[in-house]
């Protein structure tokens, strides 16, 4: 088979197996960089559907690799942490082996590892952490779960001393068994997902220059411009078989002038048609020879003189006749245009040369 290994084809690079081992390294990062990207992305404008899709894209990246490098643990947690804050209302989901850990209670021990990775933490991890912690209360309070919930706050404060206000606060919220106390409004889960919808938006900004996404893009690109030529190219050819129709015609109807004239001549009877269908022969005959008239004066006009140079203000007619009539229809862009002289053929031309300025 061409291009197989056996044969040696140009479509295959020999690669030895450390330098192959080096490359799916590579693909590797390529590929789990995607996947966050993507999560993050749908995350961000509530995609559910294409969000459950890119998790378990992003799981499977994950569970590939070996070990986990030190470059990719930043995007292995971020990632973990969005499957888990996306279930975290749901106290019947579990992400760690213990039962009792609810999925935001997992999340919170997945931010905090990602806190670790950022170099300078700042007020936004502040507030993500708490809200974090408030929310874990907060869920089981909404269930009724009581118990449950003062459980939770003694996992979450283990030393007496962190955060006290916020333990105490906690502590008499769950005491009065009121999950609908102000403090828990104002710290609500809404809330903090807008937080982590803005971390998720400064990820995306510092890894849009992943390979695959520059790649794909590039493509899209290179499609959209071979449609758009693909386009140009279909109306050209109307646009003749248009002017060649319309010379036919042109010619059809002088023929047939000719004839009638000679037949006048030799005093042949002449059959007179109904006045509706004259009335209606007549406007079709009057319309014909008015864009005869625009197209034969243009020519006219196109012989004699020098080429004369586009101006500005004839630039934004043609671009304001494409708008109003359309690719194609240079005879009407002509007659309701304020142009210098210019035929239909210029009219095109000049589309064709503003349409590759534009694209450059």
């Amino acid at each position: 088979m061409a291009g197989s290994p056996e044969s040696g084809g140009a479509g295959w690079v020999s690669l030895s197996p450390a330098r192959l081992a080096q490359a799916e390294v590579v693909v590797g990062d390529w590929m789990l960089e995607f996947a966050c990207y993507c999560l993050c992305r749908h995350f961000r404008e509530g995609r559910t559907a294409e969000f459950r899709r890119c998790r378990d894209v992003a799981q499977a990246v994950i569970n590939s690799l070996s070990k986990i490098a030190t470059h990719q643990k930043k995007t292995v947690y971020l990632c973990q942490l969005l499957t888990r804050i996306a279930k975290g209302k749901r106290l019947d989901c579990h992400f760690e082996n213990d039962q009792r850990i609810s999925p935001l209670e997992s999340a919170l021990s997945i931010w905090t590892l990602l806190e670790r990775e950022e170099s300078k933490p700042n007020k936004l991890h502040e507030d993500i952490h708490r809200l974090i912690q408030i929310q874990v209360v907060a869920v089981h309070m909404e269930k009724g779960y009581f118990k449950e919930a003062a459980e939770v706050l003694e996992r979450l404060f283990t030393d007496l001393e962190s955060n006290k206000p916020l333990r105490m606060k906690l502590a008499a919220i769950i005491k009065s068994k009121d999950p609908y106390v102000p403090f828990l409004q104002n710290f609500s889960y809404n809330l903090l997902i807008s937080k982590i919808k803005s971390y998720v938006e400064l990820f995306m900004k510092d890894n849009e220059t992943n390979f695959l996404i520059q790649a794909a893009t590039k493509q899209v690109e290179a499609k959209e411009l071979g449609a758009t030529m693909l386009q140009n190219e279909t109306v050209d050819v109307s646009e003749t078989k248009e002017e060649s129709n319309l010379e036919t015609n042109r010619s059809c109807m002088e023929e047939q002038s000719i004839t009638n004239q000679s037949s006048g001549d030799a005093r042949k009877p002449i059959v007179r048609p109904h006045s509706g269908q004259k009335h209606r022969k007549k406007s079709a005959l009057q319309s014909l020879n008015s864009l005869q008239n625009v197209e034969k004066h243009g020519d006219a006009w196109a012989c004699g003189r020098k080429r004369q140079r586009w101006t500005h203000a004839e630039d934004l007619q043609l671009k304001s006749g494409v708008r109003e009539f359309g690719v194609g229809n240079w005879a009407k862009i002509l007659v309701h245009g304020d142009f210098n002289n210019r035929t239909s053929v210029m009219l095109k031309d000049r589309w064709r040369t503003l349409r590759r300025i534009d694209q450059v």
